[in-house]
């Protein structure tokens, strides 16, 4: 049997009913060599004690000294985590088989985030819940485009609908990056005038970043600590620039490859760290994957990706539900439904 689970459709799909438009990127803030630094004060930072008291309960019991993880700074106040479970719609607007943001209408779409909130709600009565849409900006394709990286950079308009619908329900937004044969270095900062509004945060996908040049979707990608270090470095920037609420940088993950050198991951104040699970496949699968690569190789937080579709293509043909993942060491606070 697998251990290593497959979960994505390759990005060449995403060219729906030949819609796919080539607009401009986002651009990058014109003030961007004005930065002007700032450290947070002690007032600024949030309770320890009762930060720490939430960090043992998403621990979860475990004994083994991994969970919480030790030695991080404190975040600033206002900080979702681990106060709040962010509970996410995944995909992108000009796919449906890219998730259920190309799926479904808005209205439909929000009836059924608002079910899913309330079960996880349900489940564990003491973590409010914060909706939040995780839409693909830059997406990994199987046409070279122009400049030959295989991937493609949403245009304004597309990412300016992803921040409307997450407007119908006070959500946050989560930007994602599948990098393909670009880097994190060509694509981050043109996202800057959307990563520094106050409810925008960042994703990025290793699946899809092909170091050793090869086609997305034929081999799976890989990041190091170093790409982490230089997103969460990037995001630490903004907060400071802009004196903005803390940020999130979510990691997607399913094999060890995905991510090395996770002990030299760096962390900050500004930006909360999350490892997601990002497989597919039958429950036990599912807790396999999460065990082997986040809960052994802790970073901050952890996160689950839930498949409405590709969760049930093996027996026993069910998805893991609300309750039986709050009995994961750790809790997952960072919920993903694709």
């Amino acid at each position: 049997m697998r251990k290593f689970l497959f979960p994505f459709i390759l990005a060449s799909t995403i060219v729906a009913g030949g819609c796919m438009q080539s607009g401009k990127s986002a651009p990058v803030s014109k003030s961007a060599d004005k930065t002007v630094l700032r450290e947070a004060s002690v007032s600024e930072l949030v309770d320890t004690v009762e930060y720490n008291k939430k960090l043992v309960t998403l621990a979860n019991g475990d004994t083994t000294g991994r969970w919480p993880v030790k030695h991080l700074p404190y975040p600033m106040k206002g900080a979702i985590f681990p106060y709040k479970r962010i509970v996410a719609y995944y995909g992108n607007l000009y796919s449906k088989k890219m998730g259920v943001l190309g799926e479904y209408a808005p209205d439909t779409l929000w009836e059924m985030l608002r079910k899913e909130m309330k079960a996880w709600e349900a489940a564990d009565p003491s973590t409010p819940v914060v909706p939040a849409i995780h839409y693909i900006a830059v997406v990994a394709q199987g046409n070279p485009g122009k400049d030959g990286k295989y991937r493609m950079r949403m245009p304004a308009h597309q990412i300016d609908s992803a921040l409307a619908i997450a407007k119908m329900g006070n959500a946050i937004v989560f930007l994602d990056i599948q990098v393909a044969l670009s880097n994190l270095k060509n694509e981050v900062p043109l996202l800057e005038s959307y990563l520094k509004l106050p409810n925008v945060h960042l994703a990025i996908d290793p699946e899809f970043s092909m170091k050793n040049g090869s086609l997305p979707g034929k081999k799976i990608g890989t990041f190091d600590a170093e790409d982490v270090n230089y997103c969460s470095g990037y995001l630490t920037d903004l907060v400071k620039k802009y004196n903005l609420p803390t940020k999130i940088l979510v990691v997607h993950r399913f094999t060890q490859g995905m991510v090395t050198n996770y002990k030299q991951i760096k962390h900050h104040q500004e930006v909360q760290l999350v490892m997601n699970m990002d497989g597919w496949g039958a429950p036990v699968l599912k807790h396999d994957t999460y065990k082997q690569y986040v809960y052994r190789e802790p970073v901050q937080f952890a996160g689950f990706k839930l498949f409405y579709k590709n969760d049930l293509k093996r027996p026993p043909h069910q998805m893991l539900t609300p309750e039986d993942l709050v009995k994961l060491k750790p809790k997952p606070i960072y919920i993903q439904y694709q």
